[in-house]
């Protein structure tokens, strides 16, 4: 039994650690239902989350990541406040701080009918749309993930990085869009393991700050059209 029923949690500004620990209850959860519907005559629904959150200034490596691609010391980052946290979503290294929208959706793709690849490409395109509607052009990048602005030119930079763990076709972790987030922390390591491009916001590319709230309830709408989602808020 498909239920394309997505609910919707804010959790505000969060740590990383504490939100981690939401997500995998959830996801731990939804993959037990999974387990147990294999020996139930009538399974039991899974249900479908989208977590928003902001975290205070912090540097996470995907569990493929190199650690070397962090470009300074503990003592640096105690003084700018930083932590560093291994996690177990793919990819490289990323920044999550102040400024961003970061979205965790936690769903069970068999609801969806989509492999990892194809719910990849649907987030990104979920990102494209709406940066669209502040006249952005995001893109893809071909063989990275996240969205970008100009690609194939010299000043190539990504807008919105992405990264998820899957297991029995339940996802966690997700999207993390730059908003008017501090670009400097981005300095300090070598994004997603790419070398030659860029980070931006939206600030930067707008030249104003586009309201947050206002932008998670334009990437809801855009997720209930490409994922063909009812959201529950």
């Amino acid at each position: 039994m498909k239920n394309k029923e997505v609910v919707v949690q804010d959790l505000g500004l969060m740590p990383y650690s504490e939100a981690f620990a939401i997500q995998t209850d959830l996801f731990e959860k939804l993959k037990q239902i999974k387990i147990n519907n294999k020996h139930l005559e009538k399974p039991q629904k899974t249900t479908n989350y989208i977590l928003f959150t902001e975290h205070p200034h912090v540097y996470t490596l995907g569990k493929s990541g190199k650690e070397s691609h962090l470009l300074i010391g503990e003592k640096e980052r105690q003084l700018r406040q930083v932590d560093f946290i291994k996690t177990n979503r793919g990819g490289d290294i990323t920044y999550h701080g102040p400024g961003q929208i970061v979205g965790y959706p936690i769903i069970d793709l068999d609801n969806f009918d989509l492999d990892i690849l194809g719910y990849m490409r649907m987030l990104e395109k979920v990102i494209i749309e709406v940066l669209g509607q502040y006249g952005l052009k995001g893109e893809r990048s071909e063989g990275e993930t996240g969205v970008w602005l100009d690609v194939g030119k010299s000043n190539t930079r990504k807008i919105c990085a992405m990264g998820v763990k899957t297991s029995r076709w339940v996802t966690m972790h997700g999207f993390a869009l730059n908003v008017d987030v501090d670009l400097s922390y981005f300095e300090h390591i070598i994004p997603c393991g790419i070398r030659q491009k860029g980070v931006t916001s939206m600030q930067k590319e707008l030249g104003y700050i586009p309201d947050k709230n206002q932008l998670k309830e334009d990437i809801l709408i855009q997720f209930g059209r490409y994922f063909k989602a009812s959201i529950i808020s």
